[in-house]
């Protein structure tokens, strides 16, 4: 019971921070599940839907290199991804985000991914994506 409560917690404070950081909305297209069309609300929830299947992301941890050389921002999360005919699993994305101007967005991503179909398998795979901010 205790757990319960503390997890409560977490997602309460969680939800409360979420609701006070409104950072807009994204909408672009992404090579992710083959060609894709990609929405991301408040720079942490990313959904994928795709040529092949679909996939949603939750962007946990986000920095900077702390250099005026590096334009870059970096970005860790964790998501699931399925197809539509079959796979299916888990996957980590580990990615980076150039927004080159005040509206567009460019990011890259390798995600480590665990496929449930069939047994466990592990796999890598990669997205590169444009997104335009409203």
């Amino acid at each position: 019971m205790k757990k319960l409560g503390i997890v409560a917690l977490l997602l309460g404070t969680s939800f409360a921070v979420h609701a006070q950081q409104n950072k807009g909305f994204e909408v672009g297209m992404a090579v992710d599940q083959q060609l894709s069309v990609v929405f991301e609300i408040d720079d942490q929830y990313r959904f994928i839907l795709g040529n092949d299947g679909a996939a949603f992301d939750y962007i946990f941890a986000q920095g900077s290199f702390n250099s005026p050389d590096v334009p870059f921002d970096w970005y860790v999360g964790g998501g699931a991804w399925a197809e539509w005919e079959d796979d299916f699993g888990a996957r980590l994305p580990l990615g980076i985000n150039w927004q080159f101007n005040n509206r567009f967005n460019l990011y890259g991503q390798v995600h480590p991914e665990v496929n449930f179909y069939g047994g466990p398998e592990l796999q890598i795979g990669a997205a590169l994506g444009l997104t335009y901010h409203f």
